[in-house]
């Protein structure tokens, strides 16, 4: 039930995909219009991950999950229905804020109920069922446009949210007892935040779940235009690549549930970081002195598969830091991400259609951010003090 929750955004954003091109042809627009669809769908859900985590540290986390998936139904349904991309785009942004309950709460109940090394296993296990749906999401939704258009999509999403809303009002209890919930109203609120926000390791892991994600969006938004368009990929092909690389999420996410009983999540943590920066940065030099196709799929495949053990660990250990308040906690980490996520969409879009660079460059940097975060945001007291100290 947690897993088809989170997977409301995954699912929302990657079945459209294949018909970025065909939308644009159909509105005639640009295709910057067609990813500020992306853009505005992720804005909200950044903005509902702030407005509905704290509110659920103070009223629970079922009711906000019954309300956000009931409105989600309607959001979606008036997004099948737009008869123009402005419309289109007005619509996704509420789809994006009352679906961001579902991501942000799916969190925040796994935190309500583990910790450590549990905690850790099942968040992969929710990023290695995640990783399943951008798997299905743009097959699914290349079968979907093909026989009814890209409208088709946006009715078998309304489908979704129907089946969240059964399924948590029929199988999800509350996970944040009564005596356990934030009593004093807003000023209690604030200061929750205000609690996680002054916690320098709760930032560090925080930022990297943010920029490792930034790291997916880079790709997610111009792959599109990269593949198909740069390396002439048809919309089938295109789909097969994308699975592909949905599935060393799947791949690398399961790994790590085995692996964070022997392997501490920190390690983890840098070991993903690290590999993400690397293969960015060959991806650069490919995009720089190509692109080849074989080349940029191969590092495509490894920079994406790095995701399975950053987001993970970085969630177990950034929550495990702001446990009283996990709902606040994971609406920072939540609206951080897709914030960012809205920020970096329209900006690869803008370096160009021809060109895999803007692509690529936004990758790298997003992985030197996040590796950074945690390396800055981690240290002990005594290398701080040196490091002022010079």
């Amino acid at each position: 039930m947690l897993a088809l929750l989170a997977a409301v955004a995954p699912l929302s954003i990657d079945m459209y995909l294949p018909a970025f091109p065909r939308m644009a042809e159909e509105f005639g627009v640009s295709a910057t219009a067609i990813q500020l669809t992306l853009t505005t769908f992720l804005v909200g859900l950044a903005i509902g991950n702030l407005v509905i985590g704290p509110l659920s540290d103070r009223f629970g986390r079922r009711p906000l999950l019954l309300v956000g998936t009931f409105v989600s139904i309607i959001a979606t349904i008036l997004c099948a229905w737009s008869p123009t991309v402005e419309w289109l785009t007005v619509f996704r942004f509420f789809q994006g804020f009352t679906g961001a309950a579902g991501v942000v709460l799916s969190r925040a109940v796994i935190s309500d109920r583990a910790r450590g090394a549990a905690a850790a296993k099942l968040f992969s296990l929710l990023v290695l069922v995640n990783g399943v749906a951008p798997v299905i999401a743009p097959l699914l939704g290349g079968a979907v446009i093909g026989l009814t258009g890209w409208r088709g999509v946006f009715w078998v999403l309304a489908g979704v949210s129907v089946l969240m809303f059964v399924g948590v009002l029929a199988l999800l209890p509350e996970s944040h007892p009564a005596e356990l919930r934030s009593t004093g109203g807003l000023s209690t609120m604030i200061a929750d935040a205000r609690e996680v926000l002054s916690n320098k390791r709760f930032l560090g892991y925080a930022g990297a779940f943010a920029f490792g994600f930034g790291v997916m969006f880079a790709y997610i938004s111009a792959s599109p235009f990269v593949l198909q368009e740069v390396h002439g990929l048809s919309t089938t092909w295109y789909s097969i690549a994308f699975t592909a690389n949905a599935l060393g999420i799947v791949v690398t996410s399961g790994a790590n549930a085995k692996l964070v009983d022997r392997v501490r999540p920190e390690a983890l943590l840098r070991i993903g970081l690290v590999s993400m920066v690397a293969f960015s940065a060959l991806l650069v030099v490919d995009a720089v002195v190509g692109p080849y196709l074989w080349a940029t799929l191969v590092l495509l495949w490894f920079a994406v598969a790095s995701l399975g053990l950053v987001i993970a660990n970085a969630t177990t250990l950034a929550l495990g830091e702001a446990r009283r308040a996990a709902g606040t906690g994971s609406a920072v980490m939540g609206a951080a991400q897709f914030g960012l996520a809205a920020v970096i969409s329209p900006l690869v879009g803008l370096g160009g259609e021809g060109t895999a660079v803007p692509m690529a460059v936004t990758m790298l940097v997003s992985a030197i951010i996040g590796l950074g975060g945690v390396v800055l945001g981690t240290r002990s007291p005594t290398e701080q003090s040196v490091t002022e100290a010079h």
